[in-house]
């Protein structure tokens, strides 16, 4: 039986949720009898790392859109509509699956422009935001509403973002579907890691109390705000120390910043790691705390649940869909670094309750963020549109 043909198309392959949720789509969808799968993306560039590599070890059949990227630039994403639009006649596929801003804009047209019957994309992150210039926040509103006129069906990982979608009209309600993001649980649930190892090579002291955050050194990640909690955590528990997990553009402002705080020594930068090695920092903390401004559901979080640790991050979009307040973590409004230090000194200082709160959060992960369960409903949806569309 003829397989059917999918090709995704997400703008750069770096270190990230959305990227990492992609592949892992790909490579899962590969691995059933039904599908052929490939994906195409923009070039990974900067300092946020690259998941190109892992993508071709897992058998990936891959195409680089040379001139795609993040930033809107007319000519170069001109050049990059045409790429698209050239690659999906090539292949001649049946259903196009696209993920994040840029490529979900040119993504959407090039196949909808070359025929493709069945299009899909899903939402990692809302282009459009509260801190976004008004400006810019109606001229991406509109280009969403555009692209879901010939989209089938539009997939949130959180509800949260779904809804925000739907206030300011991008589609109706019927069009989007929330799919939480997978995960390979079980390396985070059964992960047989040494703690003293991972503790021993970054050199922190077994008694150390340590409070982690994972995520690009990028601006709306809202670092400062942790920095400046961190320093209030200081004073009273000046032993505690801050991993920081992750690299970008503002590694060096950060640093700074926390030299200027006069708690250099409390702040480790580990820059960038390879995907594998999460689970055992995570291991060494004593609770992951999570600062972003604008984010989908970010896949730290499920990730921290899994290996029993509590949770304390700003309430933003779909946050709140997994961390309960009081039960499996705390929720903070945003940019209040007050109530974050106050939130991480009582974790700290009550370790009881920490460790309740990680196993009730241990239990909230298994099954509904399992990988096996994304594909499942992904594959459903494809499933679905083919029969709608009459596809063979």
């Amino acid at each position: 039986m003829r397989k059917i043909k999918v090709l995704h198309i997400i703008t750069r392959l770096i270190l990230g949720g959305a990227q990492e949720n992609t592949i892992f789509t790909v490579w899962g969808l590969n691995k059933r009898d039904c599908y052929e799968v490939e994906l195409a993306t923009g070039p990974a560039i900067g300092p946020e790392g690259s998941l190109v590599e892992e993508a071709k070890e897992k058998g990936i059949k891959l195409t680089i859109i040379r001139h795609m990227r993040r930033e809107i630039n007319l000519f170069r994403d001109l050049l990059a509509f045409i790429e698209i639009y050239l690659l999906i006649r090539k292949g001649k596929y049946t259903i196009v699956h696209t993920h994040s801003s840029k490529a979900g804009i040119l993504g959407r047209l090039a196949a909808r422009i070359a025929g493709v019957k069945i299009i899909v994309h899903t939402i990692h992150g809302l282009p459009f935001y509260v801190y976004q210039n008004g400006f810019l926040n109606s001229f991406y509103i509109l280009c969403e509403k555009f692209a879901a006129l010939f989209t089938g069906r539009l997939i949130s990982v959180c509800e949260t973002m779904a809804r925000k979608a739907i206030i300011v009209g991008v589609a109706k309600p019927e069009k989007f579907m929330t799919i939480y993001s997978g995960i390979e649980l079980d390396g985070f649930l059964n992960s047989g890691i040494s703690i003293s190892e991972k503790q021993k090579e970054l050199n922190l002291d077994p008694s150390a109390r340590v409070v982690g955050n994972i995520s690009r050194l990028f601006d709306l990640k809202g670092h400062n705000y942790l920095l400046e909690a961190a320093s209030r955590v200081v004073e009273v528990l000046p032993e505690t120390k801050f991993l920081l997990v992750g690299d970008g553009i503002l590694r060096e402002r950060l640093m700074r910043q926390a030299e200027d705080l006069k708690m250099r020594d409390n702040i480790i930068f580990t820059g960038l790691v390879e995907r594998k090695e999460i689970p055992k920092l995570i291991s060494v903390m004593d609770m992951v705390v999570h600062t972003s401004l604008r984010e989908g559901l970010p896949r730290v979080l499920p990730e921290a649940l899994a290996m029993a640790k509590p949770v304390i991050a700003f309430e933003i979009d779909g946050v709140a869909e997994i961390i309960r307040d009081g039960k499996n973590g705390y929720l903070i409004p945003p940019k209040d670094s007050e109530k974050l230090a106050q939130s991480i000194i009582h974790l700290l200082n009550d370790r009881e309750k920490a460790r309740r709160m990680g196993e009730a959060g241990r239990d909230m992960v298994d099954p509904a963020f399992r990988l096996e369960v994304m594909l499942e409903r992904i594959s459903e949806v494809y499933e679905q549109l083919i029969k709608e569309r009459g596809e063979s």
